[in-house]
Formats: structure tokens, C-alpha cells, sequence
């Protein structure tokens, strides 16, 4: 099996700190998963997880509440919407300083190893500093953004409207009802995943096709039918999907609204054939069926006994050689 569907209701957070737990939704053990680990870690108010530093690239995403990210050079106040990476070998610590628990989505890329302790090393304890809220139209906040239902609006991105300067940065790719939005990727320096939000208009539809690489699937807003291999899912908030190298999938949006899902790559795509639209290539098995078929007419004996061949002689022709 190359897909792998996790619905909202088996998350089970084990603890990972005191006043911390962390669900793997999928990662080591998961059917074809090789670079994806992918999971939500919930921190209750006044929890930390200890300084630690990873040989795996990190990338997260705030669902609720408020945490503080640590780094040797700053203290980072993570709000709902708020999003970062944390680079291979960058000490970092977590702490909930707010009155409520905080939740976020984390992808881990390569995917972490048990036998090599899940490739991460305490490293002592990093200074604490004040922490601020990020700022993201200083051109020094190069690792972290943020992201509002509103960016998927192709309407609203003129530069009055958006916290940042409009760029590459802030651009939609809009297709056949869907629209995504860019969030983790080489630009903001990651090297082993993508990370970006993903949003299906009523009319929206992808059809069946795969990758060279892993993409993982949380949805947050809407209604989905998703098929993956051939076998049909209805996803709702909540729910992760995970599709492997050469898994056939597919999505359709189920509801009147708008189905949006937080969506990740590892490894990163490669710059040509990132897709492999199955439609597209039965297309072309259809055009060479037909012409084999053609060409077996064609070759076939006449009444006559003659083959019936496009280089036969026209009657002149046959008269000017006798």
C-alpha cells in the first residue's frame, strides 16, 4: 500500500516533556513513507520541551494557542497562523507562556530515526530572551510567515491589502478551481520539504495523478473526497492523508464552501515532471493503440492477394513502367 489516511479521532499524543505530547501521524512504520514524518504536538500552559538541535529539517505550522520558539539569537512568539522552519542543526527550545495550551503541525524531513535516538541531541540550555511577535515585512525575518484564510482570495492581493510587500512571496497559483499558496520552501531556506496551503473552490477538482516524491494532506476547513489508489475516502477536519512515490490520487471538494488543507512534499520536487497525470498518459496509449490498429489494417491482404500498401502504383503509374 502507498496511501495511508489518519482520521482526527485516533490522535494520541504521547508525552515527550512534562505538560507535552506529541502525535506521529506518520512517520516510521507508516507503508512507504521514507522522508515524511508528519504529526501535531499540543503543549499545555507553562510546558517546554529542552533545548535541543536535529540532523532533520523541521517545518511547522500554529493551530491555536501561543508557543515561544527559543533560538540562540532570538525568542519567537508564535501566534495562530504563524509558520517557520527550524534548519538542520539549529539549537532551539519550545515553551507555552500563555494561559492556554497551544497545538501546531510539524513535518520532519528526513524522516527521524529511532535507532539513531530520533536523530536529535540535547544541547544546554539556551539564554532566554523577551519574546516578540513576528513581524513578517522586516526583510530580516527570513525563516518564519504567516497565513490568513484571506491570502487565498485572488481578489485581495493588491499591495493595500497585504501585510507585506506584494512579490513572488505573496503570489497564488490559481487552476481548475483550486488555489495554492507557497509557504516553506527553498526561497525561505528550506532544503528537504515544501510546505504550502492548498484551497478547492465548490467547483474544484484534481484528477488522478502521482510524484516522484511523499505529500502529506491535513485538512482544516471543508469537505473532501479524496481517492487514493483506487479506494475512495470522505476527509473532514482533522484528518491527515498521506499519499507515497507513485500512489494515484485524486480530490474533489464535497461541499458548497471552501475545502482548504495544509499540505507538505519531502523530498522537494524536482525542477521538471513533478507530475504524472494518469489522464495525459491514457491519452497517448489510446493514440498508439489506434495507430498500431491503423498500420495492422493497412498490412493486411487484399481480395486480390496484393497487400494493401501506401506505396502501391496508381493505374498511371503501373501503364508508364510496361
Amino acid at each position: 500500500m502507498t496511501h495511508v489516511v489518519r482520521r482526527a479521532g485516533e490522535a494520541d499524543f504521547a508525552a515527550v516533556s512534562p505538560g507535552t505530547g506529541y502525535w506521529t501521524a506518520l512517520g516510521e512504520g507508516t507503508p512507504a513513507a521514507v522522508h515524511t514524518e508528519f504529526g501535531l504536538c499540543e503543549m499545555a500552559s507553562g510546558a517546554g520541551i529542552p533545548a535541543r538541535t536535529q540532523s532533520f529539517e523541521e517545518g511547522f505550522f500554529i493551530l491555536s494557542g501561543e508557543a515561544v520558539l527559543q533560538t540562540p539569537g532570538a525568542a519567537h512568539l508564535l501566534r495562530p497562523g504563524d509558520y517557520g522552519l527550524i534548519p538542520v542543526g539549529l539549537p532551539h527550545s519550545w515553551r507555552n507562556a500563555g494561559a492556554a495550551s497551544a497545538r501546531w503541525a510539524r513535518m520532519l524531513a528526513p524522516q527521524p530515526r529511532s535507532r539513531y535516538g530520533r536523530d536529535t541531541v540535547a544541547v544546554p540550555d539556551l539564554p532566554r530572551t523577551e519574546p516578540a511577535p513576528l513581524d513578517v515585512r522586516d526583510p530580516r525575518t527570513r525563516d518564519f510567515g504567516h497565513f490568513e484564510p484571506a491570502h487565498m482570495d485572488a481578489g485581495k492581493q493588491s499591495q493595500e491589502l497585504l501585510a507585506v510587500s506584494a512579490s513572488m512571496r505573496t503570489a497564488l497559483l490559481v487552476y481548475s478551481g483550486i488555489t495554492v499558496k507557497m509557504m516553506l520552501d527553498a526561497d525561505l531556506g528550506a532544503r528537504l520539504s515544501t510546505m504550502f496551503m492548498v484551497q478547492y473552490a465548490p467547483d474544484g477538482v484534481a484528477g488522478p495523478h502521482d510524484h516522484p516524491f511523499e505529500e502529506t494532506y491535513f485538512f482544516l476547513e471543508g469537505r473532501a473526497e479524496g481517492i487514493f489508489d483506487g479506494e475512495r475516502y470522505e476527509l473532514e477536519p482533522g484528518d491527515i492523508a498521506f499519499a507515497g512515490v507513485g500512489c494515484v490520487h485524486g480530490f474533489r471538494n464535497l461541499g458548497r464552501g471552501p475545502l482548504r488543507w495544509l499540505e507538505t512534499q519531502a523530498p522537494q520536487p524536482p525542477s521538471r515532471h513533478s507530475y504524472r497525470f494518469a489522464r495525459d498518459w491514457e491519452h497517448l496509449r489510446n493514440q498508439a493503440s489506434s495507430n498500431s490498429a491503423g498500420a495492422a489494417a493497412q498490412d493486411r491482404p487484399t481480395r486480390s492477394g496484393a497487400r494493401a500498401d501506401s506505396r502501391t502504383q496508381s493505374p498511371g503509374q503501373a501503364r508508364s513502367t510496361e
